[in-house]
């Protein structure tokens, strides 16, 4: 009997535990599915039936006249934001309460490579987003542009070697254009990837983004049991041996010295000769209200996580982005003729060669990127942590605790008939000189938006259109028969979204063929 007694005393204490939280939104009067123990309303994504991009704009679309929605992911209440001013107030107005995107919640345990500018929080993030912007300035990007115009010539070379195939990736390409980019101009690297589609760095990128059996599970676990298993790593171990190595064979070459490159790497051990990292503290404030100044060792480990950032967010964001451009363009041939025909006049007048002033005057090339990026952002939600003890929207008259986190679905606000006629369209003129500026604030955020928007947005931006214009000056699309004009969301996205079997085009050489 005493077992017995002992089993339901269990059963009722684990059924408490997995359901302790689901009163948030009920008593703050914010609408939301009823959630299941444990998994929250979660537990598509822990199947892997659905990424967090996914299951956002599924709550978006659910509750179509709320400005936002409520969430729980495992047992942690999370907060859905339907209005572009909401989410103009998280992401600029009090960016002071939301400055953390959460990824890390235990501040004492933190894995090494998490320790980067994406996914750092607080004072980190302040000191490395401080001392690293400089390497995204505009004399930055023109110097390493040369870089990219080598890259692109690969690329071309490379698009002539498929051609003969009836289909062949347009995401697989652009990844070994993007990846060949981010190792020369990065860490001063050849990493071969156009030559050879099986290169160890083509391997190495698609690790960082493969979702294993492995790494879901432990996802799953951290988020329902924060504190049990705040020890477990979201990252293959094997991942940080890799991305150390590859930094220490750099450095050691290099005398741990900068080598003149002007990459990234160079720009890191310039910083570390600098000596520590200083600045303001966002977390702590001294007794009159000054904030406290902070400062943190530039070590091997930090620089090593900056430098597994660049390359994973440098080749993954760019290559989807520039894919599923190419991707309806194809299926669009009235827009790609446009796109060619400003190619050709525009390289023109710069003897047929890229460059950064010939991509910055492709106006209509950058349309098309915008409106693909609308359709299909690189990274379709963004997510930032309330850190104050508790913060009230006005709007609302709606107060939410520390630790809360507040998600932005990007894409589903992409593709709000509210804010885009026609949504479903591919249209590049609606991105025209004019109606760009006439859109309304909020409602386009490809890149994110305040403090933490993307800091290599430019760099993304600028090496996805050159890869664009390098493949259209000589070669021209189409649909495969295997191709879809919506192709399937990869549900295993976990930052960066992916496609279904990839993004299959066929590729042919323009006639008559551009020099």
């Amino acid at each position: 009997m005493i077992f017995v007694f002992l089993a339901v005393v269990i059963i009722i204490s684990l059924y408490y535990y997995g359901t302790r939280t689901f009163d948030y939104w009920t008593k703050r009067g914010v609408k939301h599915e009823l959630p299941l123990p444990f998994v929250g309303n979660n537990l598509k994504q822990f199947l892997q039936k659905a990424s967090m991009a996914m299951m956002a704009t599924e709550h978006y679309r659910k509750f179509p006249n709320e400005r936002v929605v409520g969430y729980y992911k495992g047992t942690s209440p999370e907060l859905v934001i339907r209005d572009p001013e909401l989410a103009k107030r998280v992401l600029v107005t009090d960016f002071h309460h939301f400055y953390a995107r959460g990824f890390n919640p235990h501040k004492t345990v933190i894995e090494p490579l998490m320790k980067n500018i994406f996914f750092a929080d607080g004072d980190l993030w302040r000191l490395i987003r401080h001392r690293f912007t400089p390497a995204f300035s505009t004399g930055k990007l023109k110097a390493m542009f040369p870089l990219i115009t080598k890259a692109a010539g690969k690329l071309q070379l490379i698009t002539e070697e498929i051609m003969s195939r009836e289909y062949y990736d347009a995401r697989e390409l652009m990844a070994r254009y993007t990846t060949d980019f981010i190792g020369e101009c990065g860490f001063g690297i050849n990493m071969d990837s156009l030559s050879d589609e099986n290169s160890q760095f083509r391997r190495l990128g698609k690790r960082i983004f493969h979702r294993s059996f492995r790494d879901a599970v432990c996802a799953a676990l951290k988020i329902m049991f924060p504190e049990l298993c705040k020890h477990l790593r979201l990252l293959d171990p094997e991942l940080e041996t890799t991305m150390l190595y590859l930094f220490r064979s750099v450095v050691k070459e290099r005398d741990y010295k900068p080598s003149g490159r002007n990459d990234f790497i160079d720009l890191m051990l310039e910083l570390k000769e600098k000596g520590d990292l200083v600045g303001e503290s966002i977390e702590k404030k001294e007794a009159n209200g000054d904030p406290v100044m902070i400062k943190m060792e530039l070590n091997e480990l930090l620089m090593t996580a900056q430098m597994f950032v660049f390359f994973g967010a440098g080749f993954e964001t760019s290559s989807t982005a520039s894919s599923y451009t190419l991707h309806q363009l194809a299926f669009n041939p009235d827009c790609q003729e446009k796109v060619q025909n400003e190619i050709d006049s525009v390289l023109e007048k710069y003897n047929n060669v890229l460059t950064y002033d010939a991509i910055k005057e492709m106006n209509y090339l950058e349309m098309a990127f915008y409106e693909a990026m609308r359709l299909y952002p690189s990274v379709a939600f963004l997510i930032r942590m309330c850190t104050s003890k508790e913060y009230t929207f006005p709007e609302l008259d709606l107060t939410i605790n520390e630790d809360v986190k507040v998600v932005i679905p990007i894409q589903a606000i992409h593709r709000d008939e509210k804010y885009f006629r026609d949504p479903e369209k591919f249209d590049p003129e609606r991105f025209t000189f004019g109606t760009k500026e006439d859109i309304k604030n909020f409602v386009f955020l490809p890149f994110g938006e305040g403090p933490r928007a993307c800091v290599g947005a430019r760099l993304g931006q600028m090496q996805a259109m050159a890869g664009i214009a390098a493949v259209l000056q000589k070669y021209t699309v189409e649909p495969a028969a295997c191709s879809v004009q919506n192709p399937e969301p990869d549900p295993c996205g976990i930052v960066s979204e992916g496609f279904v079997g990839g993004l299959p085009l066929r590729f042919k050489r323009r006639t008559p063929p551009r020099l």
